[in-house]
């Protein structure tokens, strides 16, 4: 059958927020077909299928959801991830 999944990450070098990037990537079977990247603003896609996406999800509430994810994933848990035991 065919998999489609998406994995979230958070790069930073500090907690302030400018230094974070937030990205997900989208794939199906194996391929990355779509990536948002906070640094960007925007999704990208990477095959024809995932340009149809992003075109779409870029031009609708979707896209202000995902943008506000920095803050609610990244931020949020940027404590928890990296605290000294």
């Amino acid at each position: 059958g065919f998999k489609m999944y998406w994995v979230n990450r958070c790069n930073f070098n500090s907690s302030e927020p400018q230094d974070i990037e937030y990205i997900v990537s989208y794939y199906y079977n194996k391929i990355e077909v779509n990536r948002f990247d906070s640094d960007v603003g925007k999704f990208v896609g990477y095959t024809e299928y995932g340009v149809k996406n992003a075109e779409y999800w870029n031009s609708g509430a979707y896209l202000t959801q995902v943008k506000a994810e920095k803050e609610t994933y990244c931020q949020h848990n940027i404590g928890i991830w990296y605290s000294n035991p």
